[in-house]
C-alpha cells in the first residue's frame, strides 16, 4: 500500500492502480479527491470536508463514489443519486479494493459550550491504517498505522501523546497539522516521539511512503 500525505488531514492511499482518498478539506491540494475511485469523509468541519473538492472528483470520473456520515451526504446525494454512501460507527464496506470499518460518533469536545456534531473514523484493511477525523478514538483491534491528529484546537500534546500510548500502533504518522507553525513542530517530534512509546514520523505535503 502506498500512503501520500496531502495537505493538513488529507491522505491518499493507492493499490493495484487504484486510490482512496481521505479528508479533502478545505486545506487540502484543490485537486486531491481528483481521480480516486473512493472517498471518505469523516465529518463536516470545512477543513476535512469541502464540497467543491468533491464535486470536482464527482464531476472528473462517473465511477467515483463516496462514503460518509448522515450530514455531509445530504449536501451531495440529490446531485450524484446513487454515489453518496451513508455509514456509521460499526458499518463495514469495500471502497477501492479497501476493507473499510467504521468507528467513532462523535466530534472531540472543542468547547463544553459548543454543541458537538458527528465524527467517523476509518480502520482499513483490518487495521493497516487508521484515521480518526477530529476525535481520539481507539479501534478495538490493533492499528499498524496510526494518523495521528498532532495540532488542532481541541486537542494538546499531552492528549496527543496519551492517545498513541493507548492506540499502541506500530507507527504514527502526522496529520491536522495545517496549523502547527514550523518553529513548534521541533517541540511535537521530539515529546510524541520521546513520549508515545512508538514510531513517530512525518511527511511532508505530496510525500509519499511504502506501507
Amino acid at each position: 500500500m502506498k500512503l501520500t500525505k496531502m495537505s493538513h488531514s488529507c491522505v491518499r492511499l493507492e493499490r493495484d492502480g487504484r486510490a482512496l482518498v481521505i479528508d479533502p478539506g478545505g486545506f487540502t491540494e484543490p485537486d486531491a479527491a481528483v481521480g480516486a475511485e473512493a472517498v471518505l469523509v469523516t465529518h463536516e468541519h470545512p477543513d476535512h470536508f469541502d464540497e467543491g473538492r468533491l464535486r470536482a472528483a464527482l464531476e472528473a470520473d462517473p465511477a467515483t463514489e463516496i462514503w460518509t456520515l448522515r450530514a455531509v451526504a445530504e449536501q451531495l446525494t440529490a446531485a450524484f443519486p446513487g454515489r453518496v454512501h451513508t455509514v456509521g460507527h460499526g458499518d463495514t464496506f469495500t471502497a477501492a479494493g479497501f476493507d473499510v470499518e467504521v468507528h467513532g460518533e462523535l466530534h472531540a469536545v472543542i468547547h463544553p459550550d459548543i454543541p458537538r456534531i458527528t465524527n467517523v473514523g476509518y480502520l482499513v484493511d483490518g487495521g493497516a491504517v487508521f484515521h480518526p477525523g477530529d476525535a481520539l478514538t481507539v479501534p478495538d483491534r490493533p492499528v499498524r498505522t496510526l494518523m495521528l491528529p498532532v495540532m488542532a484546537p481541541w486537542n494538546k500534546i499531552s492528549e496527543v501523546i496519551d492517545y498513541v500510548r493507548e492506540v499502541r500502533p506500530e507507527r504514527a504518522y502526522d496529520v491536522h497539522d495545517a496549523l502547527l507553525t514550523d518553529l513548534a513542530r521541533p517541540i511535537y517530534d521530539r515529546q510524541i516521539g520521546a513520549l508515545g512509546g512508538t514510531e513517530h514520523l512525518r511527511l511532508e505535503p505530496g510525500a509519499s511512503a511504502r506501507l
